[in-house]
């Protein structure tokens, strides 16, 4: 038996659901395939040790969706105020106070109530499912992976694991850096694999939740708190936390095998001073990080979104607010097809996406990756170099503050001298 649809949507995952979710308010027939279900939302569970710094820009589209109510009727914790600095024992730090290189993004300087929320994935991904099963356009079909896709001039079919064939006018690989989808339409992948490995830390720590996250950054690579929920009536005066500990696989290993309380006195001795006294350790996982990025987003009838086109250094934990950015595009550019009475995979308007999408994450890519080899070493001229530049754009708020804005999602494009720069860096066509 073959069903038809309009669009197939492998990956029901947070990039996977949105997209769903804004096509099916649109009309448009919508399958969604995912192989998992997820776990329903228990408020006396520990959180869970993914999470993500949402933006404002993600923000306002989990709220077009009609998600984001549902997400703060469970649990999310809104962030004012982002620092980063360099901690890097060195003689030349002493060339430099301190202070003058600690940079500090406040919400009330960018003119906003907040930078963004720190929101469980699997949190995101509940409210997500919620949006889409009040589509009524939106088929949820679940338990089944694919196991092929067959192309022609007039349809795309998608064989499911079980042998049922879905058909529909495009196909969007939303499933993840692995995808299936990108492989079976045969679009290849530019990899670069980090030395560094990340490690993440759900953690309980003493006091009441604070509106700050913050990374240092090591020679080996940053350390990052995030701030999480308070941990309630069950550990009174106690807040749940997210630690992120970037080094090498070698020294991960090491830590991973340690009981919690000598993780706890590691965590004390390699962290800066400012984090919190940490009460418990709830869960630890670490891995390996990778710049990728497909060939091509579009190839005939297949579009690709989210991890499935590109995956970056987690550094700033921009991941997921890149895949929310594919979806909104392309759901604004099938719309207009819709409206256009056109094929919903004509290349005039997935050329579009391409053309809008790829430069906008290649910027990131290359931004992320300025961060990891400008800061995970501690040659002295680079050393010092990164510390004037943190001390510069202390001493420039305007510009430091249009950089934030551009990273919050309320500024569509980066200041001209940074886009400039980025454009000129070594490897921008290899990406």
């Amino acid at each position: 038996m073959t069903q038809a649809f309009d669009i197939i949507i492998v990956g029901a995952g947070m990039v996977g659901a949105a997209l769903a979710t804004g096509l099916g308010q649109q009309g448009i027939q919508v399958a969604l395939i995912d192989k998992a279900t997820p776990a329903s939302f228990d408020p006396s569970a520990s959180p869970d040790i993914r999470v993500s710094a949402l933006s404002a820009g993600s923000e306002r589209y989990l709220q077009s969706l009609g998600a984001w109510q549902d997400i703060l009727a469970m649990r999310a914790t809104p962030y004012r105020r982002l620092a980063v600095w360099d901690d890097t024992p060195h003689p030349l730090s002493r060339l430099l106070p301190g202070t003058m290189t600690e940079v500090e993004f406040s919400a009330t300087e960018l003119g906003a109530s907040h930078l963004g929320h720190i929101v469980e994935n699997s949190i995101t991904q509940n409210a997500l499912w919620q949006s889409v099963q009040r589509e009524a356009d939106v088929t949820l079909l679940t338990g089944e992976g694919i196991q092929a896709l067959e192309q022609n001039a007039d349809a795309a079919t998608v064989t499911l694991e079980d042998g049922s064939q879905l058909t529909g006018q495009l196909v969007i690989g939303a499933d993840g850096a692995l995808s299936k989808v990108r492989t079976l339409a045969g679009i290849g992948v530019a990899r670069d694999q980090y030395e560094q490995q990340a490690m993440v830390i759900s953690v309980r720590y003493q006091g009441q939740p604070e509106d700050i996250t913050w990374q240092g950054f090591f020679p080996s690579g940053p350390r990052a708190f995030l701030p999480l929920h308070s941990a309630g009536d069950q550990h009174p005066g106690e807040t749940w936390g997210s630690l992120v500990w970037y080094d090498s696989p070698a020294r991960l290993a090491e830590l991973k095998v340690l009981d919690n309380q000598d993780l706890i006195t590691e965590i004390r001795r390699a962290f800066p001073a400012r984090l919190p006294e940490l009460t418990h350790i709830d869960a630890k996982a670490s891995f390996p990080i990778a710049r990728q990025h497909a060939k091509q987003y579009v190839l005939n009838r297949v579009v690709l979104a989210g991890d499935a086109a590109h995956t970056i250094n987690p550094l700033a934990g921009q991941g997921v607010n890149l895949g929310f950015q594919d979806a909104q595009c392309l759901q604004g550019l099938i719309k207009e097809a819709r409206r256009s009475g056109d094929d919903l995979a004509n290349p005039r308007w997935l050329a579009q996406y391409e053309h809008q999408r790829r430069p906008a994450n290649r910027r990131m890519m290359l931004a992320m990756d300025l961060f990891y080899h400008l800061f995970s070493n501690a040659i002295p001229p680079v050393h010092l170099a990164r510390n004037l530049g943190l001390g510069a754009a202390r001493a420039l708020p305007f510009a430091r503050n249009r950089v934030a804005r551009y990273a919050m999602g309320l500024d569509e494009q980066l200041p001209r001298p940074v886009q400039q720069i980025l454009n000129r860096l070594p490897g921008i066509n290899r990406i």
